[in-house]
């Protein structure tokens, strides 16, 4: 479906006041690491799917996972209940284990150095506050078919900005 589709069913959901159940694949990924890279989202809801994906020509393997994660937190701008599914256990960590002592240590790491990656760690918690986001880790390449599904659009993203 296209993604005004989905756009108009998630603003139908949001009118009742419930907030719909959203399921995403996020991936990200570059060669060489650092290189090229792309990232990608599918959002999916009642029959409805997105994909979302872009590359950047200098990056690394972390920040194009970081990407797709904020990418597709921020392209719902309704408030919604998320499952996030990445293969990224940089994301899922991050998220869900490491983010809390980042910022109670002013996003330093536990060994007093800067977080790498930060502005991407903020985008992705801060699109996250208006959402219930629950991350779930898949290992790659392992038959997930809309993790697979991700990880091509991310490889057809990176190979459009080598060939730019």
């Amino acid at each position: 479906m296209t993604s005004s589709a989905l756009e108009t069913e998630l603003e139908t959901v949001n009118a009742d006041s419930a907030k719909p159940d959203v399921t995403v694949w996020t991936d990200g990924g570059c060669r060489p690491n650092p290189g090229p890279g792309g990232w990608a989202v599918l959002l999916c809801f009642r029959g409805h799917e997105r994909e979302l994906s872009g590359g950047e020509k200098v990056t690394t393997n972390n920040r194009m996972e970081l990407t797709a994660a904020a990418e597709a937190l921020e392209a719902l701008t309704r408030p919604c209940r998320i499952a996030v599914h990445t293969d990224s256990e940089y994301v899922r960590n991050g998220v869900t284990r490491w983010s809390t002592g980042w910022v109670r240590r002013n996003w330093r790491n536990a060994s007093g150095d800067p977080v790498k990656n930060m502005d991407l760690w903020r985008r992705v918690l801060d699109a996250a506050k208006r959402h219930e986001v629950s991350w779930h880790w898949v290992r790659g390449h392992a038959g997930d078919i809309n993790n697979e599904r991700v990880d091509k659009i991310a490889t057809a993203a990176r190979i459009a900005v080598e060939t730019d």
